[in-house]
């Protein structure tokens, strides 16, 4: 008996897209993508090591001739940057500790306590996620102004404790925990304190780690809100000491301005560094509902 090959047997295999064009347009489009944002950085960088000349040379000198630290030296003395240091990381520090335990405890709530109107109050918190901070700075300002709190450390935290996207976040990563433990230790007669943390916190540490991160970094990095409730140089911040780096005559010192900038940022970036191999567990947790 013989088979007759069949028509698709004969036909050549189709051919296969050319995986390694594919792969190099790739790699152009995340080399390309990556320039983008590495330029500015770098330029951001290296005119804070540059000497004057090299700043003000055109065309302009994309390596630095020499480098030097002169323009670090300027940078702290010509403002208060030694204070300005001082009130931002406890500005920083006081306002990320009272957002992540407001959070942690508001989540907890949400996520497993039974209380009247607990699903309207839930959809209240997420149409704070809708309003911009800008709209409640007038009223921030006015009630801060009647408690007398106005250029003190307490007036500059007080009106950011409160993050509902750090308690939503939460409140989705809780969700996600095996109800079972909880059930266990119930039965066992923990309470609610011991159940937070005993059993959530060390549970969800990368979701708090997370949240943690992005507090601090809208704390350390504010600008309007401690520029209006500050009237004097010994209370401002980081954020706002950089306005003093700029000249009035219109003439800035770009190096000294870069510095000083380098003093901002480099804090945060060693912190997001050390923390984010939690950032993509924390929200990708926050994700999984059960």
């Amino acid at each position: 008996m013989t088979v007759m090959p069949t028509a698709a047997a004969t036909e050549p295999a189709a051919r296969k897209p050319d995986s390694r064009r594919t792969r190099w347009w790739g790699v152009l489009a995340l080399v390309l993508t990556a320039l983008v944002f590495l330029i500015p950085l770098y330029l951001f960088v290296s005119t804070a090591f540059k000497t004057n000349a090299d700043i003000n040379s055109w065309p302009m000198r994309v390596f630095p001739g020499s480098l030097t630290l002169e323009n670090f030296v300027n940078a702290w003395t010509l403002a208060p940057f030694d204070q300005f240091l001082i009130n931002s990381v406890v500005v920083a520090a006081i306002g990320t500790a009272l957002k992540v335990v407001l959070a942690i405890s508001t989540a907890y709530a949400f996520a497993f306590l039974p209380f009247p109107g607990k699903r309207y109050l839930f959809i209240f918190m997420l149409g704070a996620l809708m309003v911009p901070g800008h709209v409640t700075l007038l009223v921030n300002y006015i009630t801060i102004g009647q408690l007398n709190l106005l250029n003190t450390y307490a007036g500059l935290i007080l009106p950011g404790v409160a993050s509902a996207f750090g308690t939503f976040l939460l409140h989705q990563f809780f969700r996600s925990l095996p109800y079972e433990v909880l059930e266990a230790a119930q039965l066992d007669g923990s309470g609610h304190l011991r159940t937070i943390f005993s059993i959530i916190m060390p549970m969800s540490r990368p979701a708090i780690i997370t949240v943690g991160l992005i507090a601090l970094i809208d704390e350390w990095n504010g600008f309007v809100w401690p520029l209006i409730a500050t009237n004097s140089v010994n209370m401002r911040t980081l954020p706002i000491g950089l306005l003093y780096l700029k000249e009035n005559d219109g003439i800035n010192d770009w190096g000294a301005l870069m510095a000083g900038t380098l003093f901002v940022v480099l804090p945060v970036l060693i912190v997001f560094l050390l923390a984010q191999r939690y950032i993509v567990a924390g929200l990708a947790g926050s994700a999984v509902r059960r």
